[in-house]
C-alpha cells in the first residue's frame, strides 16, 4: 500500500507543473491578445499557443518559427508583449557574452542559444550539454552572469 501511495504521490508531483500551462486555440483569447499574436507572428509559423499563471497573474505564451528558429514571446492580457526569446547563433551575440558562454562550455557542447529582451533589457540563456548533464547559463550583453 505505501509503495503505491508513493507511485501515485510521485505521478502527481511530477505532472503538476504541467497543469500551470495550459494549451489554448488562438481563437479563445481576448480580442487584445488575439491581435497582438497576429501583428507579432507576421512572416512567422506558429507552433503553439498557452496560457498560465505567472506570479497571479495571466499570460499567455506564443511559440513560433522564424527561418527555421524558435521565437517565443509572453503577453499580458492587454496584448502587451512582456518579453521575447529568439534562439540565435552564437556568432550573433556580442563578444563579451559570447566568450562567456563559450569559456562555460570548455569540454561541452552549446546547444542552444538565445536572446531574451525583458522590459527592455537583453540577457543571453545557453543551454550547455556535457555527456548526459544540460544546464542553462546565463550572461548580460556585457558578459557578466545574469542573476
Amino acid at each position: 500500500m505505501k509503495l503505491t501511495l508513493i507511485v501515485v504521490l510521485s505521478g502527481a508531483l511530477a505532472v503538476s507543473p504541467l497543469a500551470a500551462e495550459k494549451k489554448v486555440k488562438l481563437e479563445s483569447l481576448p480580442a487584445a491578445v488575439q491581435a497582438a499574436v497576429k501583428e507579432q507572428t507576421q512572416g512567422a509559423t506558429l507552433v503553439g499557443v498557452s496560457k498560465e499563471k505567472e506570479k497571479g497573474k495571466t499570460v499567455y505564451e506564443v511559440e513560433t518559427k522564424v527561418g527555421g528558429k524558435t521565437r517565443d514571446l509572453t503577453l499580458d492580457a492587454a496584448g502587451q508583449v512582456v518579453m521575447v526569446e529568439e534562439e540565435v547563433d552564437i556568432t550573433s551575440i556580442p563578444a563579451a557574452a559570447r566568450e562567456a558562454i563559450e569559456k562555460k562550455a570548455i569540454g561541452a557542447k552549446i546547444k542552444l542559444v538565445e536572446k531574451v529582451t525583458q522590459a527592455g533589457a537583453v540577457r543571453y540563456e545557453s543551454i550547455i550539454e556535457k555527456g548526459r548533464k544540460s544546464s542553462e547559463f546565463t550572461v548580460n550583453p556585457d558578459g557578466t552572469v545574469h542573476k
